[in-house]
């Protein structure tokens, strides 16, 4: 409890004196675990030359952004605004690099553009075959493709993709947090929307890709203890993550374009 006073006492302080550098400081030390959290759960899906300590050191950028723009009076908890812009410093630094192969990029874009017109025509979650045939490719191919996806990719719920919002805007799948500097914020759907479509999109998911989203962002098991549970490896467990990641922003995207229009 006193740890929890010093720490409102030191918010008090900082919103007082912006421009101490040395309460900024303070309060870096104080959150910066939030950091080595955020890197180890995004470092788990990752290459093995991805160095974890490069990606606290993009995280922290994040956090220092976020506790400099954190609007107490919004009524959300900082750590949960810290982690949303922490996890989005160190994506946008691993998309500058650049290091995920053109093919495999190529090869995500088709099988997410398969599903959603698979889904659109069967109206409901298409098969592994069916995804398989309608790319032209047997099981085991697409099983390895979604290995290589998974190797090589941030493919996550929080990763980013352009909605059709005529602006080219970048909305974040879970980063429901409203920025009242974007520059157009009615261009994105609203908080309440974006929740119910993810909702929604995760509930008609097939049960163990449901259970491995649950697990993985509800529960906070990694993969490994994910595979433990479902009696599989870790490798199985990292490929439905991405197949179910790959249906959610196929889903979610037609949404969002769907939105647009209506609107």
């Amino acid at each position: 409890m006193a740890e929890a006073a010093d720490t409102q006492h030191l918010w008090r302080q900082f919103r007082t004196n912006k421009g101490d550098k040395a309460l900024r400081d303070r309060l870096i030390l104080t959150y910066a675990p939030l950091v080595k959290y955020v890197a180890g759960r995004l470092g788990s899906g990752l290459p093995a030359h991805v160095d974890e300590g490069d990606l606290v050191s993009y995280g922290l950028l994040g956090l220092i952004g976020a506790i400099e723009r954190y609007d107490p009076e919004r009524d959300v908890k900082f750590e949960t605004y810290a982690i949303a812009r922490i996890k989005g410093s160190i994506i946008d630094e691993l998309r500058a690099m650049d290091w995920v192969p053109r093919s495999v990029r190529a090869r995500a874009r088709d099988i997410e553009r398969a599903i959603a017109e698979l889904e659109r025509k069967l109206h409901r979650a298409p098969t592994d075959e069916e995804i398989s045939e309608k790319l032209g490719l047997s099981t085991d191919e697409l099983e390895e493709s979604l290995t290589d996806i998974s190797r090589s990719s941030i493919a996550a719920l929080d990763e980013l993709w352009t909605v059709n919002t005529g602006g080219g805007d970048q909305v974040a799948l879970i980063d429901t947090i409203e920025d009242t500097e974007a520059p157009d914020p009615q261009g994105s759907l609203s908080q309440t929307e974006m929740k119910e479509a993810i909702g929604e999109a995760i509930a008609r998911l097939p049960e163990r890709e449901k259970l491995v989203v649950t697990l993985y962002y509800y529960e906070e098991l990694t993969l490994r203890e994910i595979g433990e549970v479902l009696g599989v490896t870790e490798s199985r467990v990292s490929q439905l993550h991405t197949k179910a990641v790959l249906r959610l922003k196929a889903r979610l995207s037609g949404s969002t374009t769907r939105a647009s229009l209506e609107s």
